[in-house]
């Protein structure tokens, strides 16, 4: 089934919005959502982060709530170093990504849903975000979808002109088959993150963003072990307690 991203759900309590200079209901309740707290249903379950989001309810919802949602398409939602991330591919697939600055984590291509805090704004010629004046690279306008939404809605320019229509198999259930839903999900603070130097819609090769890779460069002495997790180097160890020369 095509769903148009403008136009009303269901008549049965979906998203509704059909206002070309209004912000669609999931639209707005995507970028306000909280996501990554504990889900209140399931709030006895282990890993129950709320890192999905329905866009036939217009709410986050978690792992274990899946199975609710099963007729509805959903879209996964990611995080770098406390920030929500959507990868490219997939969020392009319901609203034009152009201008916004992607990043690249871990090969794959992501957009930050919100603006981000700053410690200091862009002064001078610099190419900045045009709502956020945060530093961009050529030829990008904005650091977040929210920050294209939100300067397309304060111009009074129609958001239709962005929303697409799109296929909801490409959002169906079957995509979180092998989701883990343990801490691999969430982009640690030391994983790499640069942003993209061109805009591309580079399809990642696993179906997470972040992605642990084992240290492969460990050079291999004669003397090095190799334990799960834990390298042991005895090419230094001393044999026996050290003797001082005798004084002459």
């Amino acid at each position: 089934m095509v769903r148009d991203m403008m136009g009303t759900y269901s008549s049965s309590g979906g998203c509704g919005g059909g206002d070309m200079n209004e912000k669609p209901a999931w639209l707005e309740r995507l970028m306000a959502e909280t996501f990554f707290g504990g889900c209140g249903v399931h709030e006895d379950r282990r890993k129950n982060e709320k890192n999905v989001f329905c866009l036939h309810c217009c709410l986050s919802i978690c792992p274990h709530c899946l199975s609710s949602h099963r007729s509805h398409p959903l879209l996964q939602v990611r995080r770098y170093v406390y920030h929500d991330v959507i990868r490219l591919d997939d969020l392009e697939k319901l609203i034009d990504c152009s201008n916004i600055q992607p990043y690249t984590i871990n090969s794959a291509k992501v957009i930050f849903l919100n603006q981000r805090p700053q410690s200091r704004t862009c002064k001078g010629p610099a190419n900045a975000c045009f709502t956020c004046d945060r530093i961009l690279q050529e030829p990008f306008h904005f650091c977040s979808l929210s920050c294209k939404v939100d300067y397309m809605v304060y111009a009074g320019q129609s958001l239709g002109s962005i929303l697409h229509r799109f296929d909801e198999s490409d959002f169906a259930i079957s995509q979180f088959e092998g989701l883990r839903v343990d801490s691999s999900e969430v982009i640690d603070e030391d994983t790499q993150i640069a942003p993209s130097s061109s805009y591309s819609n580079t399809e990642a090769t696993s179906n997470s963003v972040i992605s642990s890779q084992p240290n492969n460069n460990v050079k291999k002495g004669k003397s090095t072990r190799f334990l799960p997790g834990i390298v042991l180097s005895l090419g230094s160890r001393r044999k026996g307690a050290p003797h001082r020369a005798p004084l002459s």
